[in-house]
């Protein structure tokens, strides 16, 4: 490719969920497009493979996609109608010690009701919320440093987010339950807890748990990306695979760039032609926490001591809001825990296509310090025992990654940050610049648009989106954007 003069409107790198948003908004506008990607698989954090045994077909990153339903970008892309996803009833559910468990269901009546004295409180926080999840939606998944469309939403959300981002986080709270579920979910963002960052994205997490739920593709994550890809090709873009770029200049010539890489690669791939108060700035953004990843094939389902387990989408595991954070202020300090937090989720309890005839898939991780070589494996496995005597033999087969090996895998996960920069408050608003367009560099042409920038971490494809259409205005002076609906090219929206 180096040196060669292609015409082509744009070229990105990087076919994760957020480079393919932005091939996809772009084609849609009329370009030419080609997306570049280094490895022989397209998807990125939305991949599938047969990690463990042939037939069991395992989500290489994400697994579950609560804002699958509520990002704007995929509600404009219509996603729910191209690809077939299973919502459970149990959006997630947390184990306690001696049966016990914390049980989300979709229906936050129901909820209410099997939790007790704390029902009432759980339900007064998240009712305001679910109610409002994709006003919430909208806030949290743009840019901060603009005056939020619908301010009552923000001040509730903001509200919320400032009793459980602090130490007054057990007030409203008498059992151990109900603060022990929203741990669990607040500890997906690999933060010190409690903390206003790990609140607010908790708090969203569970208000998308009780609105629409937290779907899961049919067939594994990758039917994402191939949906994307499907609609790219159909406007006339393409994918070239085993295509790694290392430098802006192996690219073909082009009117708009967008890089779907953390800023640590800019710098590499562009450094000597940025001005060096940008390149400071990219070299002051910072990386988080990491993962150890662990995948099972099974003989069957996990025999978990309390039954209601077996058909929740999402499994919490740690034990106590106390437990839990214990276990992430160890990591955030640069020490692993014996008693982590695990996420788990079994997809095949709702999608036989993942494995053959009876057996299951298991999905795992676990938080461990950035650039971690200690295989987790076997640390998982007790922790799940902990809740599920027996499970060890259920084991088929077992494929693990260290954080080192999850970043081997994909570049973008550094030290094995699958949030490729930490998401605490100050990296949410300088995403990774202070600036109300974050996706646009000083290079004419130039975007950045993966998860090291605004809004940040998850399988929404907004950064991309974003990025998109800030290239359509400053280069094209194009203002509407693209109609992504399924049906057909319509025309265009006002911005």
């Amino acid at each position: 490719m180096t040196g060669s003069a292609v015409d082509v409107d744009a070229v990105i790198v990087g076919a994760g969920p957020n480079g393919l948003a932005a091939a996809v908004t772009l084609a849609r506008a009329g370009l030419s497009v080609r997306v570049f990607e280094r490895t022989s698989n397209i998807g990125g954090g939305t991949a599938t493979s047969e990690l463990t045994l042939p037939g069991f077909h395992h989500d290489v990153c994400s697994a579950v996609h609560p804002l699958a339903f509520e990002s704007r970008f995929f509600r404009e892309f219509e996603l729910a109608e191209r690809v077939p996803f299973v919502v459970p009833e149990i959006s997630f559910a947390h184990p306690l010690d001696g049966g016990r468990a914390g049980i989300a269901y979709r229906d936050l009546a129901r909820t209410r009701e099997v939790l007790g004295r704390d029902g009432a409180a759980y339900e007064a926080l998240i009712r305001p919320l679910a109610e409002r999840a994709s006003k919430i939606a909208d806030f949290t998944g743009s840019t901060l440093l603009r005056i939020p469309p619908d301010p009552l939403t923000a001040a509730r959300f903001g509200l919320a987010t400032l009793e459980q981002g602090t130490p007054a986080w057990n007030k409203r709270f008498e059992d151990e339950i109900a603060p022990s579920m929203l741990t669990g979910v607040a500890a997906h963002t690999i933060l010190p807890l409690p903390s206003l960052s790990s609140a607010g994205a908790g708090l969203a997490l569970t208000a998308y748990a009780h609105a629409k739920g937290w779907p899961i593709p049919i067939g594994g994550s990758q039917a994402i990306a191939n949906a994307m890809v499907a609609d790219l090709e159909a406007h006339g873009g393409a994918v070239v695979t085993d295509a790694e770029i290392q430098s802006l200049d192996d690219l073909p010539s082009s009117r708009i760039t967008l890089l779907n890489v953390t800023p640590r690669a800019f710098l590499r791939m562009a450094g000597h032609e940025l001005p060096a108060g940008y390149a400071r700035a990219l070299g002051r953004f910072t990386y988080g926490s990491a993962v150890a990843k662990v995948d099972f094939a099974l003989s069957e389902p996990v025999p978990w001591a309390n039954d209601e387990l077996r058909q929740a989408g999402t499994v919490h595991l740690g034990g106590s809001r106390a437990e839990i954070a214990a276990a992430e202020n160890l990591v955030a300090r640069g020490k692993r825990s014996d008693s982590p937090y695990v996420l788990v989720s079994q997809p095949t309890v709702f999608d036989e296509t993942r494995a053959p005839a009876g057996k299951h898939t298991l999905w795992t991780y676990t938080h461990v310090p950035a650039g971690s070589r200690e295989d987790r494996a076997e640390t998982v496995i007790q922790q799940i025992e902990r809740f599920a005597p027996g499970f060890r033999d259920t084991i088929i087969a077992t494929s693990s990654r260290t954080a080192v090996e999850v970043e081997q895998h994909n570049p973008n996960y550094p030290g094995g940050d699958i949030a490729a920069g930490v998401p605490n408050l100050a990296q949410l608003i300088r995403r990774p610049t202070f600036s109300a367009e974050p996706w646009r560099t000083p290079l004419p042409g130039v975007y950045l648009c993966s998860a090291s920038t605004t809004p940040g971490p998850g399988v929404h494809g907004l950064a991309g989106w974003y990025a998109a259409l800030a290239a359509l205005r400053h280069e094209l002076g194009t203002r509407t954007h693209p109609n992504l609906a399924r049906r057909g090219d319509l025309p265009g929206n006002e911005s």
